[in-house]
């Protein structure tokens, strides 16, 4: 016995971190339709910054997985959500690896997505916002630069 969804939502990596997530979620949803939200952090405000975004400007609705391993400030992750909304995104799921509590908090405060879910949270962030203990910067350990 299974499911068939009929409806698939859009899959949204958060580029770079997310970009790790993508190939398994395609494994599940092959057919499903991707777009691109590529956000770095400014390590001295911890503040997000939009470089690439290649949602369609119109969502009509549809539901969106937002992929991004790490949810540590929480601030990318808003961000991006925010700007599905921003193009009618109906349900917005964020799906993750690793979260910190302050990141938990900070994305339900929000209110910017329908949907949590996570692997695991860990302890706390640490005064940087790196996830404690953590896996490090999920985008290094992708891409070797770790």
């Amino acid at each position: 016995v299974g499911a068939h969804i009929t409806d698939l939502p859009i899959l949204v990596p958060v580029m770079r971190a997310g970009l790790g997530m993508l190939s398994a979620a395609l494994d599940l949803l092959p057919e499903a339709r991707t777009g691109f939200v590529g956000m770095k952090r400014d390590e001295e405000t911890l503040l997000p910054h939009a470089y690439v975004n290649t949602v369609p400007d119109q969502l009509d609705g549809r539901d969106v997985f937002v992929l991004d391993p790490m949810l540590a400030t929480g601030g990318s992750a808003i961000q991006t959500c925010a700007t599905l909304r921003q193009s009618s995104a109906g349900r917005i799921t964020l799906v993750c690896v690793l979260a910190a509590p302050e990141g938990v908090a900070a994305l339900r405060e929000s209110e910017a997505a329908d949907l949590l879910v996570t692997g695991a949270i860990d302890e706390r962030l640490n005064d940087a916002g790196f996830i404690l203990p953590g896996l490090g910067d999920a985008g290094d350990r992708q891409f070797g630069l770790n």
